[in-house]
């Protein structure tokens, strides 16, 4: 973590983490800032937050103060959409298959959990994934 970066609050992690810790052999840790959830030293979801300053710098995004996000990987499709669907997804800069999410009181947890596992499904091994429950024709990832 960086000294002096706000964290983000702890209900927040626990909601994240009640469903990224469901998934096979999924950790979580400590982050250079927030919490961060990992499978084989792959990162899956990350929680953090971001300041006016840096959001504006790294995001172009106009917040009014400290603000939880929470970033994970897409694919395909759904990739395509969450870029383009606007608030509360946004396109951070570092890697082409990472998307993040503000967190508010209005925010989805259902959709957090949906989005959380199928990171999941796009980074873990084939033999972890097997063991996830199936998911249907029309709703299998990019």
């Amino acid at each position: 973590m960086v000294r002096g970066r706000p964290e983000p609050d702890p209900a927040l992690v626990a909601r994240v983490a009640s469903c990224a810790l469901t998934l096979p052999e999924a950790y979580e840790e400590d982050a250079w800032t927030g919490v961060r959830w990992r499978v084989r030293k792959k990162t899956f979801a990350h929680a953090l937050v971001t300041t006016p300053d840096r959001a504006h710098d790294h995001y172009d995004l106009d917040l009014a103060g400290p603000t939880p996000i929470l970033t994970f990987r897409s694919s395909g499709e759904e990739l395509l959409a969450l870029t383009l669907a606007g608030r509360p997804f946004f396109k951070p800069p570092w890697s082409p298959t990472v998307v993040a999410m503000l967190l508010g009181d209005d925010t989805d947890w259902d959709e957090v959990g949906e989005l959380v596992t199928e990171s999941y499904r796009l980074l873990a091994p084939q033999k972890l994934v097997a063991r996830l429950p199936s998911i249907g024709p029309t709703d299998s990832p990019g």
